[in-house]
């Protein structure tokens, strides 16, 4: 089986390993848990690139594991 091919395995644990299965995911998770909300303070705290961390928010919500939730019209922000 390929890394790749994960997400269509009939194993719920595979299934979910496809989408928290890197350190990155799973350290946004972490730091998710712990009361951070905000892209700029999973940035600080992780010290990952500001591509990787949106690529890894962007799939966890895609994915329905978190929701992107806006707290500014002005200029428009989520968290």
């Amino acid at each position: 089986m390929k890394w790749t091919e994960l997400h269509r395995q009939p194993c719920s644990v595979a299934r979910a390993l496809s989408v928290v299965g890197d350190r990155w995911t799973l350290l946004v998770l972490r730091d998710f848990f712990l009361g951070v909300r905000r892209f700029d303070h999973f940035q600080e705290r992780l010290g990952v690139t500001r591509h990787v961390l949106a690529n890894r928010l962007r799939r966890l919500v895609e994915a329905g594991v978190l929701e992107r939730v806006a707290y500014q019209s002005r200029p428009r922000r989520y968290e």
